[in-house]
């Protein structure tokens, strides 16, 4: 099963980042992504792609641990971006380095339960707004829109592990769905 660990943010912030993803969806061009919606959107923690059914109880037990020794902590959903010309995303603002921890926290999880974690990169806390589907669709005002974007703060009090179920094949416009296995709240 496909699998990551994630924050999920509250329905009132989705709402307002829903509001503000409505107008990017108007600017010129918007037809050539292919836009995300509120179901979607989740703070990657660490991702674990494929992971064997034995190895399941002990990812969620040091992920049950990760969320004992973190606090909660502040979040908002703020700003925004793109990576490249390929994603249009929202990003993070609050208590960013209590977020990295957790991030950090879950991957190590995921190396300590055996999972092969790849290379690490640095954290960057953001949601997934639109992929580029093909053309040469420049990025730059959907980014550009979104940098004034600040929606209500709220207090991350837990984390979960989703999976991902696959779209179906050969359906136009299908995507993925995603589902919480487990949440943990934090303690630390």
């Amino acid at each position: 099963m496909r699998l990551f660990a994630a924050v999920l943010p509250p329905t009132r912030p989705l709402g307002q980042l829903a509001e503000q993803v409505g107008e990017l969806r108007r600017l010129p061009g918007a037809d050539q992504l292919r836009w995300t919606g509120p179901d979607d959107w989740h703070f990657t923690l660490a991702f674990y792609g494929e992971v064997p059914e034995e190895a399941l109880p002990g990812l969620q037990e040091r992920l049950a641990r990760a969320a004992h020794r973190r606090a909660a902590y502040e979040l908002r959903i703020a700003g925004g971006g793109r990576f490249g010309d390929r994603v249009v995303w929202a990003g993070a603002d609050g208590d960013r380095p209590a977020m990295r921890h957790l991030a950090d926290a879950a991957e190590a999880a995921g190396r300590r339960a055996g999972l092969a974690m790849g290379e690490h990169r640095p954290y960057t806390p953001h949601l997934t707004l639109a992929r580029k589907r093909t053309g040469r669709l420049d990025l730059v005002p959907y980014a550009a829109a979104l940098a004034d974007f600040t929606g209500t703060p709220w207090t991350v009090t837990d984390f979960a592990l989703m999976r991902s179920h696959p779209p179906p094949p050969g359906v136009p416009g299908s995507r993925p769905r995603y589902e919480a296995l487990a949440r943990w709240p934090l303690t630390g």
